[in-house]
């Protein structure tokens, strides 16, 4: 990769008027807003609920929104307003954990291939590539055959997918920085490898890293509805938004909104989580930095 290309530094967050453009920046606001309030509604449910989502009460099933019930009542009783929150937690525990594992071992062996070259970064690469042949809900369904369907299962299986996209973002980027003159001056100076990749490498990357994790979030509570959704994910009786569109589907007739709430909610994480990576991206590329 030639050393002309432009890499977005973490040094971009410290920039005067870094967070005057962000405020102006209309993609970050609204991502950053909406991901605040997923933050917001998964905090809430761990102190307060206006219903227990475990109480099953067949007396007011399928009730419709009111007072009582802002969004109503499922086909158990369970009141949804209460179920959306609490099901938010299970999408940001897989989210966090999986992307942390995608995170770790995959920026490792991206580091690892830039920094070393030759047959290591081959080697790396080729995994990256066969890794790629296996997405998520695959894995979570040759897990569930082996060890059974559950939310630990489903984590591990979206972390693995995660790390070739790590390692492969991460040694791309890792490869322009090598080839600039201060790496360059670096090894002059006597320092080895693993110094040049923690002190210079790494912080210079880590604006690339931060904007595709935002991304991979998204994609991972994406990725947790659907197995949840199959039976693979999270297990009852927690509440989890892709089982409340499952348990829905049944009930399209009787009861639309059933299924209207939940999807609005992983559509509303999603979209925020890729607007606020989006706006991260514009705003910490140094290129579009001076544009604007």
């Amino acid at each position: 990769m030639s050393a002309s290309v432009a890499v977005p530094s973490a040094a971009a967050l410290k920039v005067p008027g870094f967070w005057r453009r962000a405020l102006h920046h209309r993609s970050f606001v609204i991502g950053a807003v909406l991901t605040l309030l997923l933050l917001l509604a998964a905090t809430v449910s761990l102190v307060w609920t206006p219903w227990s989502p475990y109480e099953m009460d067949m007396a007011i099933k399928l009730q419709k929104p009111s007072w009582s019930h802002w969004l109503g009542t499922d086909p158990f009783g369970r009141d949804v307003a209460s179920l959306l929150l609490v099901g938010a937690r299970a999408s940001i525990l897989v989210g966090l954990i999986a992307v942390g594992i995608g995170l770790t071992v995959g920026t490792a062996l991206g580091l690892l291939a830039a920094a070393r070259r030759g047959w290591v970064e081959e080697a790396i690469m080729r995994f990256s590539d066969f890794s790629l042949a296996f997405p998520a809900i695959l894995s979570a369904i040759m897990m569930t055959a082996v060890f059974g369907p559950g939310i630990v299962n489903a984590i591990v299986a979206i972390g693995i997918y995660n790390i070739p996209t790590f390692a492969r973002i991460t040694r791309a980027s890792a490869n322009a920085i090598w080839s600039r003159e201060y790496i360059a001056a670096a090894r002059a100076c006597g320092k080895g490898g693993f110094a040049i990749t923690m002190q210079h490498v790494l912080p210079n990357i880590s604006a690339v890293l931060i904007v595709q994790i935002t991304i991979r979030f998204a994609i991972a509570i994406l990725a947790e509805a659907a197995l949840s959704y199959l039976g693979l994910g999270t297990q009852p009786p927690q509440p989890s938004w892709g089982r409340m569109l499952s348990e829905a589907q049944t009930m399209m007739f009787q009861a639309p909104l059933l299924a209207v709430f939940p999807g609005m909610a992983i559509a509303l994480a999603v979209l925020g989580l890729n607007l606020l990576g989006d706006g991260l991206r514009d705003l910490l590329d140094p290129r579009l930095a001076r544009a604007r």
